[in-house]
Parts: structure tokens; C-alpha cells; sequence
């Protein structure tokens, strides 16, 4: 049987200064992290464990040891909610803690969004006058550069890795269609100009491989690194980057929620093969195709747009549910999957309440229609980026929600208890709660471990290598008899 699917977001955030001419986002990245962490900044990210090079096909890379972010006193924290905050290549990257369910990280991603948004409050009251930085939650600056926005899921160490790039790939080529977040341009011409105007995804572009390690340069849709942060002997981290920054809910929700359930007919070997003739060709191809009807060629000579594609997969999970794993989310999520699939085959334009993709379409529209703006205005450069604007008062994609426009996952007050509270169903709990009640004696912190000074001879780390362990079942009892971090250090030992 496939194992739970613990799943967690990463998401680089674009940011630029406004009024001031030399602008150092990392300095600005640290400061933005900073003014919101407070006395958090002494608890330092424990890089003991890590190994970012280490490679699932069987090898590490050879690498001259870069400074870490605690070399350079860039900031990077822990919060009480078990997340990570920290500056990753000049920009503030927002790691949500691990969740067991696709609307519990809907609710943590969106959290990632008001954190971003309150750090911005808080420095702006530092800086000079005149002078104010814009956090965007997107994939490109416009100028050839783009960040991630990577996803993670646990995986079983024993399903061979060969089976999860033959029948992932076509998975993820096909999931733009919901996935994306639109994308104004191209960054790499194609032989058709007028399919170049607007994009259903903002990574596509930047992909050239279809397996690697790298995840800045020739960056793959299948990427290899084997960095578990958990029992190395029993589980993977797929570490997923193919995938757009989503502001609508609905898009977050069916990204992280079909991609751990297609996972999961991976473990079982559920899927009939779907291997595509050229991944990569096809992923650009499916990204400049609005109307969803383009065909990609499969190994078994069949052409399938990449809407009929998710089909097969849908076809396969609805079986996989009834047979395997009937579980009420579950249900929700076929629910949605086949709304949207639904939708896409008639029209996609009318999906503009559920994805990033179709809305920023239509605002382009309207703008470009009421002003007579031509496709290459720089005009509609702007209201591309400002869809991704955190502020909720400034934002394009908020102005949508404000509106009644965007349909949603999860409600205001789930949201602004992410913020500070932790998952209660995985060892985020245990994480986040200790941050929260012992601050003061935790010198360091990390996925799979917390390293305690407790004024002994020596720190103390106590492993969390097991993802669904230290939840709020497992452990509350040990708070509630530990009044402070020494006594739970004991009480774990004992």
C-alpha cells in the first residue's frame, strides 16, 4: 500500500524597490525577514543534516562548499506555525511546514501570503521616506530570470525511482492547464509569434531537461535530489519545481491534491504507461496553447491534448479511490478535478473564478479592449505583475477577491490561524509548539531535528525524522507535564 502523502510548498518571492536607486534585494530580503521574526532570529537553521546535491539516481555531485546563509547573516527562521522563512538567491522564500492534506497547505501556502504581507508593515516603518519595497508572489522578473515555487511529498523509499519519472512526467506536462499562473510573453520565441502573446504558465520557459539535479540552470520537470529529511531507509522527498506560484486557492488545491494522489497509483502501480515522445517539447507546447486542444505525441503513437491526458490520470484515480483509498478528501478532491477538467474541454475562459491563468487572461483583456493597448504595451507588463501583488489593498488578484470574483478553499479565519499555529496531524506540531513555548531555549532548528540549550554540557537534538510523528496526538500530553524545555527534553529521553 502507498503511504500517506505529507506534502509542504516552497515559494521564492520577486522583490523590488521602489525609490531607491541601488537596491540590494538580499540586504532587503534579510530585513523584510527580520522586522517580522523578532527575537526568533537567534534560533539558527540546522544545515548539520542536509545534503541539496545528493542525487536519487545513485550519486552525489561534487560540490566546493558554498558559504550557508549563516556564514553571510542573511536571516533565517523558524515561526510558531513550524514554517521556514528565510532569504534563498536574493529573494524571501516562504517554506510552509509539512501538511497531511491538500486544503490543510492551501491554508498554509495562503499564510505564506499575509506573513509576506505583515513583514512588509513592519518594514516599512524602518525605512527611509520616499522609499518602499513590493513583494510579488510569482515566477519571473521579466528579464529572462525566474524563481520557483517548488512543491514537496513524502514518497516510499522502495518504489524505484525509473517508475516515478515514466509515469510523473506526463502527469506534470499535462497539469498546466489548471496549474498555471499566466505568463505575459515568451521567453523563448516560437515559430508561431501569435502563440507567444500569453502563456498558461510562467516556468515552462525555463525548463530543458526532463531529469536532473539542477534546479537553476537546465532545470528539469523531473529533478533527482534526494534530500528525504526523514529516515533515509524508508522515504523519498520528490522535490517538484516544475510548478507555477499560485494566488487562486482552487489552483493550489488541485496541484498539491492530484499530484500526492497520482503519487500514491504510482507506489501501488496503478497507471497504464503515458510516456510522452518529447517531454520538454511538449511542456512549452501545452503552455502556449489557450484554447487546450493541441496534441502531444505518446510513445504508444496516440495524440492527446493535454486535458485528455489528465483525463487517463482522473479515470485511474477514480477507480484507485473506490477500490483503495475512499476517504471523504479524497472524494472532495475527484469532485474538483473533474469540475475543472470538465470545464477546460468545453471552455477554458470560464474558469476565471478557480485559476491564476484565466483570470490574469481576462484582466489583460479588458484592459487591452478599453484602452486599445496592443499585446507588447508595457502597460499590460504591469498589470501582469501587479496580479502577484501580496498587499491585499494594492493586488489585482485580491481586488478579484474582493470583488466576489475568486472562488476559495478555505476561509479568512483558517488562514490567520496558520499564521501561528502548526499542523496538529504531522511533526510540525511538535516543531511550532516548541518554538512557541520555549524560544529562549532552542538554539537551532531544522526538518527533521531541534537542537535544545538547556544549560547542560553539551546542546541536545532530538530527531524528528518520522514525518507523521509528533503531532498533536503523540505529544500534547509531553507539553502539558513540561514546563519548560528542559523537562521535555527528559521526558522525550526517558
Amino acid at each position: 500500500m502507498a503511504i500517506p502523502k505529507v506534502i509542504g510548498t516552497e515559494t521564492e518571492y520577486g522583490i523590488s524597490g521602489v525609490g531607491s536607486a541601488d537596491f540590494n534585494p538580499v540586504l532587503n530580503s534579510s530585513l523584510l525577514i527580520s522586522s517580522f521574526a523578532g527575537t526568533l532570529r537567534r534560533i539558527r537553521w540546522d544545515y548539520e543534516q542536509e545534503s541539496p546535491l545528493r542525487d536519487a539516481r545513485g550519486f552525489e555531485a561534487a560540490q566546493v562548499r558554498e558559504p550557508s546563509d549563516e556564514d553571510l547573516g542573511l536571516a533565517n527562521v523558524v515561526l510558531p506555525n513550524g514554517a521556514r522563512y528565510y532569504v534563498d538567491h536574493a529573494h524571501p522564500e516562504y517554506s510552509t511546514p509539512e501538511c497531511a492534506s491538500p486544503r490543510e497547505l492551501v491554508a498554509h501556502d495562503k499564510a505564506g501570503e499575509r506573513i509576506l504581507e505583515r513583514s512588509l508593515e513592519e518594514l516599512g516603518k524602518i525605512l527611509p521616506p520616499g522609499q518602499r519595497v513590493a513583494i510579488y508572489k510569482n515566477n519571473s522578473d521579466g528579464k529572462g530570470n525566474s524563481y520557483g515555487t517548488h512543491e514537496n511529498y513524502l514518497v516510499d523509499r522502495a518504489t524505484p525511482f525509473g517508475n516515478i519519472v515514466r509515469d510523473l512526467t506526463p502527469f506534470l506536462v499535462s497539469r498546466q492547464v489548471f496549474t498555471g499562473a499566466g505568463k505575459l510573453g515568451a521567453e523563448v520565441p516560437s515559430e508561431e509569434p501569435e502563440h507567444d502573446r500569453f502563456q498558461l504558465t510562467q516556468r515552462a520557459d525555463f525548463f530543458e531537461a526532463e531529469v536532473g539535479l539542477e534546479t537553476t540552470l537546465k532545470r528539469p520537470i523531473i529533478n533527482t535530489r534526494d534530500e528525504p529529511h526523514a529516515d533515509p531507509q524508508r522515504y523519498r522527498r520528490l522535490h517538484v519545481i516544475v510548478g507555477d506560484a499560485n494566488m487562486c486557492e482552487v489552483a493550489t488545491y488541485l496541484k498539491v491534491g492530484t499530484t500526492a494522489l497520482v503519487l500514491k497509483m504510482i507506489e501501488d502501480e496503478y497507471l497504464s504507461d503515458l510516456t510522452l515522445v518529447n517531454p520538454v517539447a511538449s511542456l512549452h507546447k501545452a503552455s502556449r496553447d489557450l484554447t487546450c486542444t493541441a496534441t502531444l505525441p505518446l510513445g504508444d503513437g496516440r495524440r492527446l491534448t493535454a486535458v485528455q491526458l489528465q483525463w487517463e490520470y482522473f479515470d485511474r484515480a477514480r477507480k484507485y479511490v473506490e477500490q483503495e483509498d475512499a476517504r471523504p478528501e479524497n472524494a472532495e478532491l475527484l469532485v474538483r478535478w473533474d469540475a475543472v477538467l470538465s470545464a477546460l474541454e468545453v471552455e477554458p475562459l470560464s474558469l476565471h473564478r478557480e485559476l491564476d491563468w484565466v483570470a490574469k487572461y481576462r484582466l489583460l483583456e479588458a484592459y487591452r479592449e478599453r484602452d486599445g493597448l496592443d499585446w507588447s504595451d508595457p502597460k499590460l507588463r504591469l498589470i501582469d505583475l501587479q496580479y502577484h501583488d501580496v498587499r491585499r489593498d494594492k493586488g489585482l488578484y485580491h481586488r478579484l477577491v474582493a470583488a466576489g470574483k475568486v472562488e476559495h478553499i478555505v476561509t479568512d479565519e483558517e488562514i490567520d490561524l496558520a499564521i501561528m499555529t502548526p499542523p496538529e496531524d504531522t511533526r510540525a506540531y511538535f516543531r511550532g509548539t516548541c518554538i512557541a513555548r520555549y524560544p529562549q531555549a532552542i538554539a537551532a532548528a531544522s526538518w527533521d531535528s531541534m537542537i535544545f540549550d538547556i544549560g547542560r554540557d553539551s546542546l541536545q537534538r532530538i530527531p524528528t525524522r518520522e514525518p507523521l510523528l509528533g503531532t498533536r496526538a503523540h505529544v500534547e500530553a509531553l507539553f502539558e507535564r513540561a514546563p519548560d524545555a528542559a523537562a521535555l527534553v527528559d521526558l522525550l529521553r526517558s
